[in-house]
Order: C-alpha cells, then sequence, then structure tokens
C-alpha cells in the first residue's frame, strides 16, 4: 500500500473543510473494545466512523419504529 505525503497546507484546507461540514463526537469506551469494533467494521469492510455511524442510525430508527416516533 503506498502512502502518499499530504502537505500541511492541504491538510489545514481539509480541516477547514471537516470543520464546517461535519459535527464531532468524542467517544469513549471500555479498555479493549476499540479493537473490537475495528476487526467488527474491517470484516463488514467498513471504517469505524462509517460503522459507527451506521450502528447509530439503525438504532434511532428500530427505537423510533418500536416506540412510535416518541
Amino acid at each position: 500500500m503506498s502512502e502518499s505525503k499530504v502537505s500541511k497546507k492541504q491538510q489545514a484546507c481539509v480541516n477547514r473543510y471537516i470543520d464546517k461540514a461535519y459535527d464531532r463526537v468524542n467517544l469513549t469506551m471500555p479498555k479493549g473494545n476499540k479493537e473490537a469494533v475495528s476487526e467488527h467494521a474491517k470484516k463488514r469492510g467498513e471504517s469505524v466512523n462509517s460503522f459507527i455511524n451506521r450502528a447509530i442510525w439503525e438504532t434511532i430508527e428500530r427505537d423510533e419504529k418500536n416506540t412510535g416516533g416518541q
């Protein structure tokens, strides 16, 4: 796998875009869980971020269905 180098200016530009377009959430979990989550996501061909986002939205959808949107 080749590693591409990104200049500080390019990274700053990306960071500004991320700040404008995304909200950040600091997630903490018990030691050892991060590796389990990472391995699960990798097996499904997802990033950890994508997996966590999917898990959140599937849970919200399930909860709303079970409670009638309350």
